[in-house]
Protein backbone atom coordinates (compact mmCIF):
# COMPACT_ATOMS: atom_id res chain seq x y z
CA UNK A 1 0.00 0.00 0.00
CA UNK A 2 1.52 3.31 -0.93
CA UNK A 3 1.69 6.24 1.21
CA UNK A 4 -1.78 7.62 0.36
CA UNK A 5 -3.85 4.49 -1.22
CA UNK A 6 -5.48 3.99 2.00
CA UNK A 7 -7.61 7.57 1.12
CA UNK A 8 -9.72 5.51 -1.48
CA UNK A 9 -13.30 6.88 -1.17
CA UNK A 10 -14.96 3.98 -1.68
CA UNK A 11 -12.71 2.16 0.94
CA UNK A 12 -13.03 4.43 3.58
CA UNK A 13 -17.11 4.54 3.67
CA UNK A 14 -16.66 0.80 3.62
CA UNK A 15 -14.23 0.78 6.73
CA UNK A 16 -15.77 3.61 9.07
CA UNK A 17 -19.85 5.59 9.07
CA UNK A 18 -17.90 8.64 10.60
CA UNK A 19 -15.64 10.81 8.27
CA UNK A 20 -14.18 12.56 11.60
CA UNK A 21 -11.42 9.10 11.75
CA UNK A 22 -10.05 11.27 8.50
CA UNK A 23 -10.92 14.48 8.27
CA UNK A 24 -11.37 17.07 10.82
CA UNK A 25 -11.39 20.46 12.20
CA UNK A 26 -11.02 19.89 16.21
CA UNK A 27 -11.93 22.32 18.77
CA UNK A 28 -10.43 22.68 22.43
CA UNK A 29 -10.12 25.16 24.79
CA UNK A 30 -6.20 25.63 26.51
CA UNK A 31 -6.05 26.28 30.49
CA UNK A 32 -6.08 30.37 30.07
CA UNK A 33 -9.00 30.05 28.10
CA UNK A 34 -7.57 30.62 24.89
CA UNK A 35 -9.68 28.72 21.71
CA UNK A 36 -7.55 26.31 19.86
CA UNK A 37 -8.96 24.44 16.27
CA UNK A 38 -7.06 21.18 15.05
CA UNK A 39 -6.98 20.72 11.62
CA UNK A 40 -6.20 17.23 10.05
CA UNK A 41 -7.20 15.75 6.91
CA UNK A 42 -5.08 12.27 5.95
CA UNK A 43 -2.20 14.20 3.90
CA UNK A 44 -0.10 14.41 6.65
CA UNK A 45 -0.39 17.94 6.95
CA UNK A 46 -1.86 19.36 10.09
CA UNK A 47 -2.21 22.89 11.67
CA UNK A 48 -4.04 24.40 14.38
CA UNK A 49 -6.03 27.85 14.40
CA UNK A 50 -6.92 30.19 16.91
CA UNK A 51 -10.13 31.98 16.64
CA UNK A 52 -9.25 34.56 19.67
CA UNK A 53 -6.07 35.60 17.47
CA UNK A 54 -7.78 37.18 14.39
CA UNK A 55 -8.51 33.11 13.46
CA UNK A 56 -5.16 32.80 12.12
CA UNK A 57 -2.86 29.89 11.84
CA UNK A 58 -0.58 29.19 14.94
CA UNK A 59 1.71 26.13 14.49
CA UNK A 60 1.76 23.76 11.18
CA UNK A 61 3.50 20.86 10.61
CA UNK A 62 3.86 18.21 7.94
CA UNK A 63 4.34 14.59 8.89
CA UNK A 64 5.79 15.45 12.24
CA UNK A 65 8.12 18.37 10.91
CA UNK A 66 7.01 21.73 11.63
CA UNK A 67 6.67 24.37 9.05
CA UNK A 68 6.87 27.40 10.92
CA UNK A 69 8.40 29.21 13.55
CA UNK A 70 6.54 30.03 16.93
CA UNK A 71 7.10 32.15 19.80
CA UNK A 72 7.84 31.02 23.69
CA UNK A 73 5.23 30.63 25.47
CA UNK A 74 2.90 30.85 22.31
CA UNK A 75 0.52 31.41 21.71
CA UNK A 76 -0.64 34.35 23.96
CA UNK A 77 -4.10 35.77 24.88
CA UNK A 78 -4.69 38.82 23.02
CA UNK A 79 -3.93 41.68 25.27
CA UNK A 80 -3.86 45.53 23.67
CA UNK A 81 -1.62 46.66 26.77
CA UNK A 82 1.68 45.26 25.21
CA UNK A 83 3.31 46.20 22.08
CA UNK A 84 2.41 43.90 18.81
CA UNK A 85 6.29 42.09 19.17
CA UNK A 86 5.33 40.67 22.58
CA UNK A 87 2.53 39.69 21.29
CA UNK A 88 3.47 38.27 18.02
CA UNK A 89 2.80 34.33 18.66
CA UNK A 90 5.04 33.26 15.17
CA UNK A 91 2.69 30.74 13.35
CA UNK A 92 1.98 30.22 9.83
CA UNK A 93 -0.05 32.62 8.69
CA UNK A 94 -0.64 36.35 10.71
CA UNK A 95 -2.94 38.79 9.31
CA UNK A 96 -2.07 42.12 9.43
CA UNK A 97 -4.31 45.12 9.04
CA UNK A 98 -7.28 45.82 8.26
CA UNK A 99 -6.28 49.51 8.50
CA UNK A 100 -2.75 49.57 9.36
CA UNK A 101 0.01 47.28 8.44
CA UNK A 102 3.71 48.28 8.82
CA UNK A 103 5.76 50.42 11.25
CA UNK A 104 4.23 52.04 14.03
CA UNK A 105 3.52 55.25 14.27
CA UNK A 106 1.29 58.82 14.39
CA UNK A 107 -1.08 60.10 12.20
CA UNK A 108 -0.40 63.69 11.75
CA UNK A 109 -3.60 64.52 11.42
CA UNK A 110 -5.69 62.86 14.18
CA UNK A 111 -2.57 62.05 16.56
CA UNK A 112 -3.99 58.58 16.58
CA UNK A 113 -1.01 55.93 17.44
CA UNK A 114 -0.72 52.93 15.18
CA UNK A 115 1.22 50.11 16.46
CA UNK A 116 3.13 47.92 14.07
CA UNK A 117 0.80 45.89 11.85
CA UNK A 118 -2.28 46.96 12.59
CA UNK A 119 -5.20 45.82 15.44
CA UNK A 120 -6.54 42.26 13.63
CA UNK A 121 -4.24 39.70 15.34
CA UNK A 122 -5.57 40.41 18.39
CA UNK A 123 -9.40 40.68 17.63
CA UNK A 124 -11.56 37.28 18.72
CA UNK A 125 -13.63 35.68 15.71
CA UNK A 126 -17.02 35.24 15.94
CA UNK A 127 -19.80 32.64 14.59
CA UNK A 128 -17.28 30.12 14.56
CA UNK A 129 -18.73 27.13 13.07
CA UNK A 130 -17.75 23.87 10.77
CA UNK A 131 -19.39 23.43 7.75
CA UNK A 132 -19.66 19.36 7.43
CA UNK A 133 -21.84 19.07 4.19
CA UNK A 134 -19.12 17.55 1.81
CA UNK A 135 -17.42 14.60 3.88
CA UNK A 136 -14.51 15.23 1.87
CA UNK A 137 -14.20 18.77 2.08
CA UNK A 138 -14.70 20.80 5.67
CA UNK A 139 -15.09 24.54 5.73
CA UNK A 140 -14.11 25.98 9.07
CA UNK A 141 -16.04 29.79 8.94
CA UNK A 142 -16.01 32.47 11.58
CA UNK A 143 -16.05 36.65 11.34
CA UNK A 144 -13.64 39.27 12.67
CA UNK A 145 -14.85 42.57 13.15
CA UNK A 146 -12.69 45.68 13.18
CA UNK A 147 -14.69 48.45 14.56
CA UNK A 148 -14.74 51.80 16.49
CA UNK A 149 -17.53 53.86 17.72
CA UNK A 150 -17.92 56.92 14.88
CA UNK A 151 -15.00 55.09 13.25
CA UNK A 152 -14.43 52.18 11.13
CA UNK A 153 -17.06 49.82 10.67
CA UNK A 154 -14.85 46.28 8.92
CA UNK A 155 -16.01 43.23 8.75
CA UNK A 156 -13.68 39.83 7.94
CA UNK A 157 -15.64 36.79 7.16
CA UNK A 158 -13.62 34.30 7.06
CA UNK A 159 -13.72 30.41 5.85
CA UNK A 160 -11.00 27.73 5.69
CA UNK A 161 -11.53 24.73 3.09
CA UNK A 162 -9.85 21.30 4.38
CA UNK A 163 -10.14 18.70 1.51
CA UNK A 164 -9.34 14.99 2.58
CA UNK A 165 -5.72 13.91 1.43
CA UNK A 166 -4.56 17.30 0.06
CA UNK A 167 -1.57 18.51 1.73
CA UNK A 168 -2.67 22.78 1.22
CA UNK A 169 -4.61 25.50 3.46
CA UNK A 170 -7.22 27.60 1.18
CA UNK A 171 -8.32 30.77 2.59
CA UNK A 172 -10.83 32.58 1.81
CA UNK A 173 -11.14 36.37 3.17
CA UNK A 174 -14.60 38.64 2.44
CA UNK A 175 -13.80 42.22 4.33
CA UNK A 176 -17.21 44.30 3.74
CA UNK A 177 -17.38 47.95 4.81
CA UNK A 178 -20.48 48.20 6.84
CA UNK A 179 -20.05 52.14 7.94
CA UNK A 180 -20.99 55.26 5.99
CA UNK A 181 -17.78 56.34 5.33
CA UNK A 182 -14.69 55.38 3.26
CA UNK A 183 -12.33 53.42 5.43
CA UNK A 184 -7.92 52.84 4.62
CA UNK A 185 -6.98 48.95 3.65
CA UNK A 186 -4.53 47.53 4.39
CA UNK A 187 -4.25 43.84 4.30
CA UNK A 188 -0.72 41.77 4.50
CA UNK A 189 -0.72 37.86 4.89
CA UNK A 190 2.53 37.39 7.33
CA UNK A 191 3.39 33.71 6.33
CA UNK A 192 6.08 33.10 8.34
CA UNK A 193 8.37 30.10 8.00
CA UNK A 194 10.56 28.31 10.09
CA UNK A 195 12.99 25.38 10.71
CA UNK A 196 13.07 22.98 8.82
CA UNK A 197 11.31 24.30 5.92
CA UNK A 198 13.67 27.30 5.77
CA UNK A 199 17.66 26.26 6.45
CA UNK A 200 21.04 26.88 5.45
CA UNK A 201 20.84 26.26 1.72
CA UNK A 202 17.03 26.94 1.40
CA UNK A 203 15.77 29.58 -1.68
CA UNK A 204 13.10 31.77 -2.15
CA UNK A 205 11.42 31.94 -6.17
CA UNK A 206 9.03 34.55 -7.44
CA UNK A 207 8.36 34.95 -11.05
CA UNK A 208 9.87 38.77 -10.17
CA UNK A 209 9.93 41.70 -12.27
CA UNK A 210 11.70 43.66 -10.14
CA UNK A 211 13.17 43.00 -6.94
CA UNK A 212 13.32 46.43 -4.37
CA UNK A 213 15.22 46.23 -0.86
CA UNK A 214 13.58 48.30 1.83
CA UNK A 215 16.42 50.24 3.50
CA UNK A 216 20.23 50.25 3.77
CA UNK A 217 20.23 46.99 5.75
CA UNK A 218 18.39 45.34 3.00
CA UNK A 219 20.92 46.82 0.04
CA UNK A 220 23.53 45.28 1.89
CA UNK A 221 22.20 41.87 1.25
CA UNK A 222 20.30 42.34 -2.43
CA UNK A 223 22.52 40.28 -4.47
CA UNK A 224 21.92 37.20 -1.96
CA UNK A 225 18.02 38.01 -1.26
CA UNK A 226 16.78 34.64 -2.76
CA UNK A 227 19.78 32.58 -0.74
CA UNK A 228 19.32 31.68 3.34
CA UNK A 229 22.34 31.46 5.26
CA UNK A 230 23.06 29.75 8.49
CA UNK A 231 22.11 30.74 12.01
CA UNK A 232 24.01 34.40 12.97
CA UNK A 233 24.00 36.04 16.20
CA UNK A 234 22.21 39.49 16.25
CA UNK A 235 21.63 39.07 12.64
CA UNK A 236 19.25 42.58 11.72
CA UNK A 237 16.82 42.05 9.40
CA UNK A 238 16.25 42.02 5.71
CA UNK A 239 12.85 43.22 4.05
CA UNK A 240 12.44 42.75 -0.11
CA UNK A 241 9.50 44.16 -1.96
CA UNK A 242 9.19 41.96 -5.06
CA UNK A 243 7.21 43.41 -8.68
CA UNK A 244 6.01 39.97 -9.65
CA UNK A 245 4.62 38.44 -12.79
CA UNK A 246 1.18 36.65 -13.78
CA UNK A 247 -0.73 34.74 -15.84
CA UNK A 248 -4.18 33.93 -16.33
CA UNK A 249 -4.98 35.62 -12.75
CA UNK A 250 -2.90 33.65 -10.99
CA UNK A 251 0.80 34.37 -9.43
CA UNK A 252 2.82 32.54 -6.83
CA UNK A 253 5.88 32.25 -4.27
CA UNK A 254 8.24 29.61 -3.02
CA UNK A 255 9.81 28.72 -0.43
CA UNK A 256 11.95 25.63 1.08
CA UNK A 257 14.60 23.45 0.22
CA UNK A 258 15.30 21.43 -2.92
CA UNK A 259 13.48 18.37 -1.33
CA UNK A 260 10.87 20.48 0.95
CA UNK A 261 8.50 23.29 -0.17
CA UNK A 262 5.65 25.91 0.41
CA UNK A 263 4.07 27.39 -2.43
CA UNK A 264 1.71 30.37 -2.11
CA UNK A 265 -0.94 30.88 -4.76
CA UNK A 266 -2.95 33.99 -4.89
CA UNK A 267 -4.92 36.40 -7.10
CA UNK A 268 -2.83 39.42 -8.05
CA UNK A 269 -5.89 41.63 -8.82
CA UNK A 270 -6.26 41.44 -4.65
CA UNK A 271 -3.45 41.56 -3.57
CA UNK A 272 -0.40 42.69 -6.54
CA UNK A 273 2.17 42.96 -3.52
CA UNK A 274 4.70 40.82 -2.37
CA UNK A 275 6.93 41.53 0.59
CA UNK A 276 9.78 38.49 1.36
CA UNK A 277 11.34 38.99 5.42
CA UNK A 278 14.63 37.61 5.95
CA UNK A 279 15.39 37.23 9.48
CA UNK A 280 17.98 34.40 9.99
CA UNK A 281 18.92 35.23 13.37
CA UNK A 282 20.03 32.61 16.02
CA UNK A 283 16.63 31.53 17.91
CA UNK A 284 14.42 33.10 15.75
CA UNK A 285 15.50 32.01 12.69
CA UNK A 286 12.25 32.85 10.67
CA UNK A 287 11.38 34.22 7.02
CA UNK A 288 8.08 35.93 5.99
CA UNK A 289 6.17 35.30 2.60
CA UNK A 290 3.40 37.96 2.70
CA UNK A 291 1.53 39.08 -0.29
CA UNK A 292 -0.99 41.46 0.16
CA UNK A 293 -2.39 44.91 -0.77
CA UNK A 294 -0.07 46.61 0.65
CA UNK A 295 3.34 46.78 1.37
CA UNK A 296 3.88 47.05 5.23
CA UNK A 297 5.21 50.69 5.29
CA UNK A 298 2.68 52.03 7.43
CA UNK A 299 -0.77 54.22 6.36
CA UNK A 300 1.23 57.48 6.56
CA UNK A 301 3.67 56.88 3.88
CA UNK A 302 0.69 54.75 1.87
CA UNK A 303 -1.28 57.57 1.66
CA UNK A 304 1.80 59.81 0.69
CA UNK A 305 2.97 57.40 -2.24
CA UNK A 306 -0.21 56.98 -3.52
CA UNK A 307 -0.48 52.98 -2.61
CA UNK A 308 -3.32 53.37 0.31
CA UNK A 309 -6.56 51.36 -0.86
CA UNK A 310 -9.76 52.78 0.24
CA UNK A 311 -13.09 50.62 0.78
CA UNK A 312 -16.12 52.49 0.36
CA UNK A 313 -19.47 51.95 2.14
CA UNK A 314 -21.41 48.78 1.68
CA UNK A 315 -18.32 47.65 -0.46
CA UNK A 316 -16.70 43.80 -0.27
CA UNK A 317 -13.29 42.97 -0.81
CA UNK A 318 -12.21 39.50 -1.44
CA UNK A 319 -8.83 37.95 -0.45
CA UNK A 320 -7.93 34.52 -1.56
CA UNK A 321 -4.50 32.63 -0.22
CA UNK A 322 -3.51 28.84 -0.62
CA UNK A 323 -0.55 27.46 0.70
CA UNK A 324 0.53 24.65 -0.88
CA UNK A 325 3.31 21.80 1.06
CA UNK A 326 5.38 20.07 -1.66
CA UNK A 327 6.68 17.04 -0.21
CA UNK A 328 9.25 15.84 -2.32
CA UNK A 329 12.39 16.80 -4.87
CA UNK A 330 9.79 16.24 -7.55
CA UNK A 331 7.32 19.05 -6.76
CA UNK A 332 9.82 21.47 -5.33
CA UNK A 333 10.82 21.33 -9.16
CA UNK A 334 8.00 21.09 -10.53
CA UNK A 335 6.94 24.15 -8.58
CA UNK A 336 10.47 25.78 -9.67
CA UNK A 337 9.92 25.45 -13.36
CA UNK A 338 6.36 26.94 -13.10
CA UNK A 339 7.86 30.05 -11.50
CA UNK A 340 10.63 30.12 -14.45
CA UNK A 341 8.23 29.83 -17.10
CA UNK A 342 6.02 32.36 -15.61
CA UNK A 343 9.57 34.91 -15.06
CA UNK A 344 9.75 34.32 -18.80
CA UNK A 345 6.74 34.27 -20.06
CA UNK A 346 4.02 36.37 -17.78
CA UNK A 347 3.09 39.92 -17.46
CA UNK A 348 4.33 42.65 -14.95
CA UNK A 349 1.22 42.86 -12.38
CA UNK A 350 -0.09 46.58 -13.03
CA UNK A 351 -0.40 49.33 -11.18
CA UNK A 352 2.74 48.28 -9.08
CA UNK A 353 4.95 51.62 -8.43
CA UNK A 354 8.18 51.02 -6.06
CA UNK A 355 10.13 53.35 -7.62
CA UNK A 356 10.77 55.48 -4.09
CA UNK A 357 12.65 52.06 -3.51
CA UNK A 358 15.09 51.49 -6.35
CA UNK A 359 18.47 50.41 -5.57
Amino acid sequence: MSAHDWLDRAALARYSVEPRQFIDFREATLPDGQRIIDAYNGSGLTYTVLPDRGLDVWSAHYNGRPLTWIAQGAPYPPDFALPWLQQFNGGLVVTCGLTHAGVPETDPDTGEFRDLHGQFSRLRATAVCVERDDPEALVLAGAVTETRLFGVQLRLERRYTLRLGEPAIHIADRITNGGDLSAPLMVLYHVNVGYPLVAEGARFDTPHHAVYPRDAEARSGYATWPQYEGPLPRYAEQVFFHHLKQADGQTCALIGRDDFGLLCEWDPAQMPYLTQWKNTRQGIYVSGVEPGNCIPEGRNRARASGRLQWIEPGETRAFDLTLRVLPDADAVQAARERIAALRETGQPIPGVDLADFMV
